[in-house]
């Protein structure tokens, strides 16, 4: 699936819901189903800045997956929150952008986020963490495109 194609997928998940606290649950939900990240990651290195709850991102270049038309590689996001709601909020940014090519990456244009209103439903300080996880899962494609 493209990076569109998904995010249309969860602009639909949300529009089932008009009440924000619903919305927060589906969020928690979502955290709450997301693999642990493994403690060997982590580590000082892996946590975001700009985040108010911890929240450890780990990126690694692999292979894309087989039988897909091209032998690029992708790059596959792994992450965990000490926050429930922030741990969502990173669950769905890992599923719009991990495996996919670092270029797809930086030309995406994450408008789920305004049109499933999560920017102005947050407090400014997960807004600044939300801006923060974007930017850190952007610097790691920049950096694996430079490997290319």
């Amino acid at each position: 699936m493209t990076i569109n194609e998904i995010q249309d997928e969860i602009i639909e998940e949300f529009s089932g819901f008009d009440d924000w606290m619903d919305k927060y649950q589906l969020l928690i939900d979502l955290g709450n189903e997301q693999a642990p990240l493994d403690d060997r990651f982590k580590t000082e290195q892996n946590l975001i800045d700009g985040c108010q709850s911890r929240v450890w991102l780990q990126a690694d270049y692999v292979d894309g997956p087989s039988g897909s038309e091209t032998a690029e590689k992708v790059i596959h996001f792994t992450a965990e929150s000490d926050a429930l709601i922030v741990k969502g909020i990173v669950a769905l940014l890992i599923r719009v952008l991990s495996d996919h090519t670092p270029q797809e990456i930086l030309d995406a244009d994450l408008y789920f986020i305004g049109e499933i209103g999560l920017k102005e439903h947050l407090s400014p300080t997960r807004s600044n963490g939300l801006v923060a996880m974007v930017k850190q899962m952007r610097l790691y494609a920049l950096a694996f495109s430079k490997k290319q």
